[in-house]
């Protein structure tokens, strides 16, 4: 391990590499998780183990330098970690029970080199995916576990209340040890079945990534990111038109990433984007991916999505978008996946095909169903129909209600900008 380490360059100060340990630990904490998992056959051990890796490192690195390596170093430091304790408590039961057998340790110094470590994360998210856990449990616990979202994050997602979702991970993980789940991607035969909850969980990481539930940032650039990766590697494993149709999703949304946002930070509507900011390769790619899932009829929601991203990709304005084509597939899409969420986009598209009267209809029945009463989203877009009818005091409540369920400070300053021009004029 010594030998991975790199000297401090000259003037770099203990807040500068506690600064480098920060980064490190969000950019590559996850991937050492998944691959400590592996090696230590334990959800609790690892992430003891993960811990303990970069105390070692906030001890050391300042001391003898930042490693070439940095998650080669914490995988080691955090496996040998872990071993010293297996060791400490066999030796403690062995003082209880003298004819208790002690457990081997996993002594293999080279044991996590010998697999690909880029893989362990897909061995995890297929680990957390298992058929014995309920659907829900199963993405809860590869978003906290594989994606490091919080409890609160992923309620946020599940639009379920975060003790719920504390329970389901805790319950999930007592099941992979119960039932002694394996770590591995499954064998070919398996995999079609278990694809379905993996997409799942890879989507709503994107989201998460895409536009962040709450906090300061519009996006999480290491989560979309991240997303995608698994996504192509989902695609080289099984080339499912699903499976396509959700890398072309994810891929046709990033391609705007860099016009959705002034430099400050602030929010900026699809309409209003410069598109020679959008990233014209992944747009190329994405829509080709459209086309190769469409083409071979066995395509479902992921694609669908993928198609209505491409229509608007493909405008060269705003004004140019082929608003009747885009409801057309919204239409087909509640067919195949019905929800609330799905309506309240189709009435958005209606509202820009039809006008703001014909949406706002459809979204007071949404709300007067009870459906997505506290969706910030859902009283965002009828303010901004009010607003465009003239109706002014609808519009300033809504935009209340909605700066009232929001978290992320951006989307809040959004509103606050739109409610205050609203009440100036």
């Amino acid at each position: 391990m010594s030998g991975e380490i790199g000297r401090e360059t000259a003037g770099e100060s203990g807040g500068d590499v506690r600064q480098k340990v920060d980064a490190v630990y969000r950019e590559e904490s996850r991937r050492v998780l998944a691959t400590l998992i592996r090696l230590l056959g334990d959800f609790d051990l690892a992430e003891e183990a993960l811990h303990d890796a970069f105390r070692a490192a906030l001890e050391q690195w300042p001391r003898v330098g930042i490693p070439a390596n940095p998650r080669a170093w914490l995988v080691s430091a955090g496996r040998f970690k872990a071993i010293d304790a297996i060791r400490r408590r066999a030796r403690f039961d062995a003082l209880d029970d003298p004819d208790a057998q002690a457990a081997p340790a996993p002594d293999d110094a080279e044991a996590w080199e010998r697999e690909s470590v880029e893989d362990d994360r897909l061995r995890l998210i297929f680990t957390c995916c298992h058929p014995a856990l309920p659907p829900e449990a199963q993405v809860a616990l590869t978003l906290r576990e594989v994606c490091g979202l919080t409890t609160e994050e992923i309620a946020r997602a599940f639009l379920k209340g975060a003790p719920t979702l504390a329970q389901r991970i805790v319950r999930a993980k007592a099941k992979i040890r119960e039932a002694r789940i394996p770590f591995q991607v499954p064998p070919p035969a398996d995999l079609p079945g278990r694809l379905d909850s993996v997409l799942h969980v890879v989507y709503l990481v994107f989201n998460e990534g895409y536009s962040a539930s709450s906090g300061a940032s519009l996006t999480r650039h290491d989560l979309s990111g991240e997303a995608i990766r698994l996504g192509r590697l989902l695609v080289e494993l099984l080339p499912e038109p699903e499976a396509i149709g959700l890398l072309a999703l994810m891929l046709l949304h990033e391609s705007r990433r860099a016009a959705r946002a002034t430099p400050q930070g602030e929010l900026i509507l699809l309409p209003d984007q410069d598109r020679s900011l959008w990233d014209k390769d992944k747009i190329a790619e994405g829509c080709a991916l459209v086309e190769k899932a469409l083409t071979s009829r066995r395509f479902g929601p992921y694609t669908l999505q993928a198609a209505i991203s491409a229509v608007h990709a493909e405008a060269p304005a705003a004004e140019a978008t082929d608003w009747p084509q885009i409801v057309g597939l919204y239409d087909v899409l509640l067919r195949a996946d019905p929800s609330p969420v799905v309506e309240l986009n189709r009435a958005a598209a209606v509202a820009m095909r039809d006008g703001p009267a014909a949406g706002l209809a459809l979204i007071d029945a949404l709300l007067e169903r009870g459906d997505l009463s506290d969706y910030y989203l859902a009283h965002s877009a009828r303010a901004d129909l009010c607003r465009r009818l003239g109706k002014n005091a609808e519009a300033g409540a809504a935009y209340r209600r909605a700066l009232e369920l929001t978290l992320q400070e951006p989307e809040r300053r959004f509103l606050e900008r739109r409610l205050a021009e609203l009440q100036a004029n």
